[in-house]
């Protein structure tokens, strides 16, 4: 699918999870996640090592989410984001954003062997303007 379209199409999904989302201001995971909050989207911080995020729980896995989200935006490290594929493959997550620098050649080749929707070289603060 086009890049364009398929931005479009994972900006309409409503309910999201952020990979790497972070209670410290400056970080663009605390960002990420406060962005799409404000834009009136239902948002599931995921970060292991943090309990809450302005008071919202964060959960350390996919897996521990009250819901499946229908996009996974990444905000970690290649490494991080490769070991999460078997985890959004098993829970049938079909969009993923792959935030700049959080990915790398075998990052994309990876997710689209698996057949997940992968947005990359875009950065979700600027589509959401």
């Amino acid at each position: 699918m086009e890049m364009e379209l398929l931005k479009k199409e994972m900006l309409e999904r409503k309910v999201w999870a952020v990979v790497g989302a972070s209670p410290k201001k400056d970080k663009f995971g605390y960002k990420i996640y406060k962005k799409l909050k404000a834009r009136g989207y239902e948002v599931f911080p995921v970060n292991p090592g943090c309990d809450l995020i302005d008071g919202d729980k964060c959960y350390s896995s996919l897996n521990e989410l009250p819901k499946i989200p229908e996009c996974v935006n990444m905000v970690v490290p290649p490494r991080v984001t490769n070991s999460t594929l078997e985890e959004i493959v098993k829970l049938n997550i079909n969009n993923v954003w792959l935030q700049p620098g959080t990915f790398d050649e075998e990052t994309i080749a990876l997710y689209e062997e698996k057949g997940v929707n992968t947005v990359y070289y875009d950065c979700i603060l600027v589509a959401l303007g």
